[in-house]
């Protein structure tokens, strides 16, 4: 799975999970419109990799299928493993708790706080339950397959009782984490600072794309219409899918974006430059989320730019005021946040709004009565800073915050200013040196 980007500080392993759901199904299965993946380069035999006992009991014809799909993924993906690889296969309240322990050490307390207090700053979640309590929610019904980088464990959810065509398919995705991280060091390619969370973000779509578009060729080519239509039924679940609704709409995006957005980011390189283009890729991996929406500006290597904020700008806030986090939004998160309920833009408006994105940094405040967050962001043009300031300010009016948007007429910035009430967001305008809140 991909962790969301605010609730997925540096950490400890970074694991990588494969989320159940129709959409991303569905996505699978609309992949048959890609070209048939080249010949992959022959490779070496692969090293014994014999799973152990698993959870149900490994026995000769479980073994014997698990193999087999080792050797059709390592020949598919053109990749040898390096070393054994030993899958477990525990069933619902087993990997339910396994899940819960990835949490715990992943994402401290502390960081799920700090992300929660950013949503609830910015008008994007509401209600009584914790950020905490959803997100782990979400996790043990969403979750169908995980692999931790430092412990090299590699787990599927048996809902069956067995390994039969759905439990496949996900060892299918989850092998393939493996060979990334046996070949890629997935632990050393996701290292990046805590503040860097839309660079994250399009990291992690590259890691679950290239797994989703192996997935997909895979359980094409093997599965059959009876596996696959099982792996459709098992996906439909209405209780997983009432747990993804109630998790802020932001999450979602995030948890969805690595899957769906970096599933058509690595088809497309894929499709072009077969797999030792994708292999290039991770050596030379996106960026910015704006990268993966427009491959073209991956090709072109399009830095973000470089975005400063004020010195200290709690100190600026006065007396009790302290900085909470810092972070980069990227063009996926502003556009999710451009598309309030009931904003006077239209949804072509906000669709075109978040599209010329330059480079953002969000800095969150927080005094013992309030919250304030400012986001200073770059466009690539002028006409593009005037369609995200507009759009912008019909979110903080539907979103009902305190604040607004400062525009300087004929420049590329725009800064957004937001606050839990009317005397915070004077003091965010006072502190960034602007008028216009």
């Amino acid at each position: 799975m991909d962790r969301p980007t605010r609730p997925t500080p540096r950490r400890r392993s970074r694991a990588v999970a494969t989320i159940i759901g129709l959409a991303l199904v569905a996505s699978a299965c609309q992949a048959t419109v890609t070209p048939v993946p080249p010949t992959p380069t022959p490779s070496p035999a692969p090293p014994s990799a014999t799973p152990a006992p698993a959870t149900p009991a490994a026995t000769d014809d479980v073994l014997e299928v698990l193999q087999r799909i080792q050797d059709q993924v390592a020949a598919l993906r053109g990749l040898a493993p390096t070393k054994a690889v030993v899958p477990q296969f525990p069933a619902d309240a087993a990997f339910d708790a396994i899940i819960a322990r990835v949490v715990a050490e992943d994402i401290p307390p502390d960081e799920l706080r700090k992300a929660e207090l950013l949503y609830r700053t910015l008008g994007l979640m509401t209600g009584e339950a914790t950020l905490q309590e959803l997100y782990l929610d979400l996790l043990t019904s969403q979750v169908a397959g995980l692999y931790d980088p430092v412990t090299e464990g590699l787990y599927v959810r048996t809902t069956t009782g067995g390994v039969g065509p759905v439990e496949q398919v996900y060892f299918a995705h989850e092998f393939e984490h493996a060979l990334q991280d046996q070949h890629f060091d997935l632990e050393a390619l996701q290292d990046l600072p805590l503040d860097q969370g839309d660079r994250i973000l399009a990291q992690q779509a590259l890691v679950e794309g290239d797994a989703y578009v192996l997935m997909t060729h895979w359980l094409l080519g093997n599965l059959g219409p009876e596996g696959i239509s099982a792996l459709i039924a098992a996906s439909s679940d209405p209780e997983a899918q009432a747990a993804l609704d109630a998790i802020p709409r932001i999450v979602q995006a995030q948890i969805l974006f690595s899957a769906l957005e970096g599933t058509l980011f690595v088809q497309g390189i894929q499709a072009t430059g077969g797999w030792a283009a994708v292999d290039a890729a991770f050596a030379d991996p996106p960026v910015s989320t704006e990268q993966v929406l427009h491959p073209a500006k991956y090709e072109a290597r399009e830095a973000p730019v470089v975005v400063s904020l004020p010195s200290d700008p709690a100190g600026r806030m006065g007396a009790g005021w302290t900085e909470v986090l810092r972070d980069t939004l990227g063009e996926h998160q502003l556009g999710i946040w451009l598309d309030a309920e009931g904003s006077r833009s239209t949804a072509a408006e906000v669709a075109a709004a978040a599209v010329g994105w330059g480079g953002d940094r969000l800095v969150l405040l927080q005094s013992p009565t309030s919250t304030a967050a400012a986001i200073v962001t770059e466009w690539d043009t002028p006409t593009d800073a005037d369609e995200f300031a507009d759009v912008a300010q019909a979110a903080i009016d539907a979103l009902g915050l305190s604040g607004g948007v400062v525009r300087q007429p004929g420049s590329r910035s725009v800064t957004v200013l937001v606050a839990s009430d009317d005397a915070a967001a004077i003091r965010l305008d006072v502190a960034f040196g602007l008028t216009g809140v």
